[in-house]
């Protein structure tokens, strides 16, 4: 082959102006067999400000203590915020240390705000064996005889 055959045919290929071309030498990758893990852990606020709680309820499920309990709620050891007290949960921060926490509370009726301003209002108090707002309970007359 003459010089100028050679020069005829890279002029005619369409790699000639990259240069030298890689070719695969394995198969396409197929799909991962172990992808995705476990599932969700469904965390995150349940009960939002405002909405009415039982005790019981839970309203925050979170890793850590992204949010602190308040008034009327408790910690469980896998740090979800649940209720101990019917009543509106509300979200508020106060200053601690350089910067602020955040803490859920539930407060026993719909116009109160956290935190509680105790000097003023005195304490906030539940007693979930005392109805102190309804009827006194019906007792049973009972007739004795000797």
């Amino acid at each position: 082959m003459s010089f100028l055959n050679r020069c005829v045919q890279a002029a005619r290929s369409p790699f000639s102006l990259l240069g030298a071309v890689r070719t695969a030498t394995k198969r396409a990758g197929g799909t991962v067999h172990n992808h995705g893990g476990s599932p969700g852990k469904r965390l995150g606020i349940k009960k939002f400000s405002d909405q009415y709680v039982i005790p019981g309820n839970i309203i925050v499920r979170q890793r850590g203590t992204l949010f602190h309990p308040g008034d009327h709620v408790k910690m469980g050891r896998d740090h979800t915020i649940y209720a101990v007290a019917p009543g509106v949960v509300r979200f508020y921060k106060e200053k601690w240390m350089r910067g602020e926490r955040r803490y859920v509370g539930v407060v026993l009726e719909r116009g109160e705000v956290l935190p509680r301003d105790e000097e003023s209002r005195g304490r906030s108090r539940y007693c979930g064996l005392v109805n102190l707002n309804g009827e006194a309970p019906r007792t049973q007359n009972v007739v004795r005889t000797n």
